[in-house]
């Protein structure tokens, strides 16, 4: 063979002048060198993560628990909710275990099966407990959007992560040994076996853990009549509501978002589709199908003294940590509950409304630290689980003037304008007509108020302007979307408010302009009702966080014109021996009635109506119509009147709050300080 450097012809020969030629042996010489280490190190550090993930593998596999009843199931260690007192007496016990049915493979729907499978893993049945492939896709995917925004976990990593890891350490060793526990369990377990206890050990939201209290919550359903469970008869509608709650059960909760929830399903529902999993007639059937009403719904009864206060809570720190944590992770959750108030709101509400006619919703939040100390979100949660306070979105009517109200302060419009008081057809043939078609003729903004004038509120907030209107009430607190219609000038909103939004909005007009929310639990910001959080390896504290929405002194204006329905409006029923202000709200028809007030200390929004449906109360009030001027303020004035003296056996009075020295900052979208009004302090960004 001849010697492959010999050529095979003759080449011209170089002249002492010409330069000698960059070939392959020149001076890409040392390139090819450095490409050959790099691929030398990157094969042996490929070697180094095989070997030290498979020597993970072997070493967790002694971890594996054998998983195979019950009680290998139960949580480690239940987790506490703790009430705001000196006793920090326990209000709740959070275990998923007493609600929660474990189910046989045979006991699942198909069709409930394969909607989990078709959205959160596809290649469920193809992978070894690790898809390779699904995490190079997901990181692909994140790549390219630049955030997380695709999941890899596989089923049986999301059920070693249920079921497995009670604390809430998730840090890369943990995931790996997630990966690995996931690796060894499906070569000891079946894809059935795998997949029903993965379904069993999902959390769906509304206390139902597990996935048969999931059905009978949502749905009503009941065991067979030979003893099948529920979880055996769910339709491809149902399954697919279910399927679409896992990745979140808030976000898809039918009862708070029912938008967001119908469009889960049927994301679950098309992917169903294409993975042939249902046919066309199938498809198109579910997707006809209404989701649950709301009153439908029937959530467990919690292990709670508070049950409805307890669920709100729960569902905010299930957001914030994992299921396997708040209910199995031995936590103890300070909240914010104050017994003794708590207490006085239940009897305020029984003293006035015999529990035969309208229903009533209360919250009290206290207004410098944003906390929420009381709550009714109903009379028995045993028979209405549905939570009134924090769901219960009615229509505000004159509740909703003090928007209009600090808007208008806001653009510089005074207290003592006048305007007409009459009946009036405005923009968009927009009738407005003044309760029982009682008119000034001529009323100043401060009267107005007082006598809750809906001719010359609805001209006001037409002169504001109904974006501006619903901006600041988006700034003071309001979550609903607010629309922006003539009507919603009175309070004609097309989803209604909740009193937990009332109430928390009215305590920055309390606070003097500053809304104060709180860094844990309500990831959004919001009312406050968690203190601390503390585990065997954690300590969260609820940090507050303090925004600037509107100026001290459109506040102070605000406090005074409210203030003037209490002393001779409207709201006279509501009267204190202390500065008390506050505004009524009466629906069309008396469908719901309303007051919301404060003092210094305190704000308390309180709602009564039928809760099952919009219902006239013309003759519930002695046989007159309940409006909010009656049993709303009567309630508020008799809880008040409690408050006072639980608040002075404690050793407090009324008291002006002194200047906060809490940083404060301007919230997103607020106004620049008008003219003549002092600047909000200068502040570091708020934390969200």
């Amino acid at each position: 063979m001849p010697n492959s450097r010999t050529p095979t012809s003759k080449s011209p020969a170089r002249t002492p002048s010409q330069p000698r030629s960059a070939g392959p042996i020149g001076p890409q010489r040392p390139k090819l060198k450095r490409l050959r280490l790099a691929l030398i190190l990157f094969g042996l550090a490929i070697l180094a993560l095989i070997s030290t993930v498979f020597g993970m593998m072997t070493a967790v596999s002694s971890d594996l628990p054998a998983l195979e009843n019950e009680a290998e199931y139960r949580a480690a260690r239940n987790s506490l909710l703790l009430a705001d007192d000196k006793r920090r007496e326990p209000i709740a016990k959070l275990t998923g275990n007493n609600n929660r049915i474990l189910l046989d493979e045979k006991d699942i729907s198909p069709a409930l099966e394969n909607a989990v499978v078709a959205i959160e893993d596809q290649r469920f049945y193809s992978h070894g407990g690790v898809d390779y492939k699904g995490i190079a896709r997901a990181l692909a995917q994140d790549l390219l959007r630049r955030r997380a925004a695709q999941g890899g976990s596989t089923i049986t990593q999301q059920f070693v992560k249920n079921a497995l890891s009670a604390q809430g350490d998730r840090s890369v060793f943990q995931k790996l040994r997630e990966s690995a526990l996931a690796y060894h369990l499906e070569r000891k377990w079946s894809k059935e076996k795998v997949l029903t206890q993965y379904l069993n050990s999902v959390y769906f939201g509304n206390g139902a853990y597990g996935v048969e209290a999931a059905v009978r919550t949502y749905f009503g359903k009941a065991p067979g009549p030979g003893g099948d469970p529920a979880a055996t008869h769910v339709e491809p509608a149902e399954a697919a509501l279910l399927a679409g709650m896992i990745a979140s059960p808030s976000l898809y909760d039918p009862v708070e978002n029912r938008d967001k929830a119908r469009a889960r399903r049927d994301q679950v529902l098309e992917r169903m589709l294409e993975q042939r999993m249902i046919g066309q007639t199938e498809y198109k059937t579910a997707l006809r199908r209404a989701l649950p009403a709301r009153g439908e719904v029937r959530p467990p009864t919690p292990d709670s003294d508070q049950p409805y206060f307890s669920s709100w809570l729960t569902q905010q720190l299930v957001d914030r940590y994992r299921p396997g944590v708040v209910f199995g992770g031995g936590l103890r959750i300070k909240t914010t509950l104050d017994p003794e108030l708590q207490k006085a709101a239940e009897q305020s509400i029984a003293r006035k409304l015999d529990g035969v006619g309208p229903d009533s919703s209360l919250v009290a939040i206290e207004n410098k630290t944003g906390e929420v100390k009381a709550m009714v979100g109903g009379q028995d949660f045993g028979k209405t689980p549905f939570n009134l306070a924090t769901n219960g979105r009615r229509q505000p009517g004159s509740a909703f003037k003090p928007f209009t109200l600090i808007a208008a302060l806001e653009k510089g419009v005074s207290p003592d304008a006048t305007f007409t008081s009459k009946k009036k057809v405005l923009r968009g043939n927009f009738v407005v007509n003044n309760y029982e078609d009682s008119y000034a003729g001529v009323s100043s903004l401060r009267s107005a108020t007082s006598t809750s004038d809906n001719s010359v509120y609805a001209e006001l907030g037409l002169q504001v302007g109904t974006k501006r209107i619903a901006r600041l009430a988006r700034r003071m607190g309001v979550r609903t979307p607010v629309s922006t219609n003539p009507a919603m000038t009175l309070g004609g909103l097309e989803q209604g408010l909740t009193p937990l939004e009332l109430a928390y909005s009215y305590s920055t007009i309390a606070n003097r302009g500053v809304k104060v929310s709180g860094s844990l639990a309500a990831q959004r910001g919001g009312p406050v009702g968690v203190e601390k959080v503390q585990g065997s390896n954690m300590e969260d504290a609820n940090t507050k966080v303090r925004q600037r929405v509107f100026s001290p002194d459109v506040a102070e204006q605000a406090r005074q014109l409210l203030a003037g329905v209490i002393s001779d409006g409207t709201g006279k029923a509501a009267s204190i021996p202390e500065f008390a202000a506050g505004k009524t709200g009466t629906t069309e028809n008396y469908g719901d009635a309303w007051f919301v007030g404060f003092n210094d200390e305190l704000t308390v929004a309180v709602w009564v109506g039928y809760a099952d449906k919009l219902r006239q109360m013309k003759t519930e009030y002695s046989g007159g119509p309940v409006a909010g001027g009656t049993y709303p303020a009567e309630i508020w004035h008799d809880l008040m009147t409690n408050w006072i003296r639980i608040r002075d056996s404690r050793g407090g009075g009324p008291k002006k709050p002194a200047p906060s020295t809490v940083p404060t900052t301007p919230a997103p979208g607020a106004p620049a300080p008008e003219a003549g009004v002092p600047p909000a302090p200068a502040a570091p960004p708020a934390q969200t």
